[in-house]
């Protein structure tokens, strides 16, 4: 059963990067960023591909060099979601990838020279459509902040910000996103809700460098739903020392805990007790790496006994409460059988996969 989320979102201006639509009205995207060597062609299109195959909106590729500008160009032809170019210092790299096709450029215009430089970019991107995202960090403030400011602030952070957005606006560009990000969390919230006064471009949510697996969806999960939760966020990417895959898998469980929007299986399980009439712990995780390809949003329960089990099954699309030998199965709300407990894996992934194929007919249908 889907929910209606509460929450009222920031209204800020939409921008589009190729395909993907950020800001206004649209969903909240969830991207992440290959960590592969971009002059790898063969394994930054395997990565890409997984990352689209898990559902990644948009994907960022470092481009670090003129050669690996070139390997760009051979990357963009191999796949169908958006790319941006993670772009420094070079606006000769910006040039290269804007005439291969780039959606979306991450750089900084003041950090690439003279502002006749910073012309020749923003005149290429504003006749070929290619939004720009402003991306400050907590680590690599401006010097003249850092002394001003004595240490990384949320002032520091949106002054930087707002420095970049005087130079597009002076060039007439307002095809912007802009990031603001922090490994603290308070740093990085705070900034953001600072900068989410003072200008309506959509803004690209993170927790830079937010840690491993564990830790960094821990923090990911507390800063950027505290701003989610205040409407504020038109895309994400949480950052891990992990496989890209995980970034997205995290993006979205944020996204569908706060009924922001709806990818994949939501399993709600029990964390097991004694009462429990089978391995929980095993089934949801065997569930979890037997769906993982499955896009389709859907509400699957997996309660070990009848405390909660009932009632929990009778709200999701498909749900399981555990019993003596059999267990019972609900559907839409209604017992619909009971099968044996050795057979519940089994059983789940075949009725759920069932169920998505039922919902892509009637969509094709109609």
């Amino acid at each position: 059963m889907q929910h209606q989320s509460p929450i009222q979102r920031r209204k800020s201006r939409q921008i589009h990067v190729g395909k993907v639509a950020i800001g206004g009205d649209a969903p909240i995207s969830v991207q992440s960023m290959t960590n592969t060597e971009t002059r790898d062609v063969a394994a930054t299109v395997a990565q890409i591909q997984r990352l689209e195959a898990v559902g990644a909106d948009i994907v960022r590729v470092s481009v670090p060099s003129m050669e690996a500008a070139e390997a760009f160009k051979a990357i963009r032809a191999q796949v169908e979601v958006p790319l941006v170019a993670d772009i420094h210092f070079d606006h000769r790299i910006a040039l290269q990838v804007m005439t291969d096709g780039v959606d979306g450029l991450r750089i900084n215009p003041g950090n690439i020279g003279a502002i006749d430089k910073a012309r020749l970019v923003v005149e290429m991107a504003k006749d070929k459509g290619i939004p720009i995202r402003i991306g400050v960090n907590a680590g690599s403030l401006e010097k003249d902040l850092q002394e001003k400011y004595g240490e990384p602030t949320p002032e520091a952070l949106v002054e930087s910000a707002l420095r970049h957005v005087a130079i597009l606006d002076e060039l007439n560009f307002h095809d912007v996103k802009i990031s603001v990000k922090a490994s603290d969390v308070f740093l990085a919230v705070d900034a953001y809700r600072l900068l989410a006064q003072k200008v309506d471009y959509p803004l690209h949510l993170g927790i830079t460098e937010a840690g491993g697996l564990r830790s960094g969806t821990v923090k990911s999960a507390i800063g950027l739903g505290l701003l989610l939760n205040e409407g504020i966020g038109d895309t994400i990417r949480v950052s891990l020392a992990a496989d890209p895959v995980e970034e997205i898998r995290v993006g979205f469980d944020i996204l569908k805990s706060l009924h922001l929007r709806q990818k994949g299986i939501n399993l709600i399980a029990c964390p097991s007790c004694s009462r429990q009439e089978f391995d929980v712990i095993k089934t949801i995780n065997a569930l979890e790496g037997r769906l993982e390809d499955i896009l389709e949003p859907m509400d699957v329960s997996v309660i070990g006994c009848v405390v909660n089990g009932i009632g929990e099954a009778k709200e999701a699309d498909i749900g399981l409460t555990g019993g003596d030998k059999r267990s019972i199965l609900y559907y839409r709300g209604k017992q619909v059988d009971r099968i044996e407990n050795q057979d519940i894996v089994d059983v789940l992934e075949k009725r759920i996969r069932a169920e998505v194929a039922e919902r892509r007919a009637a969509r094709n249908e109609a």
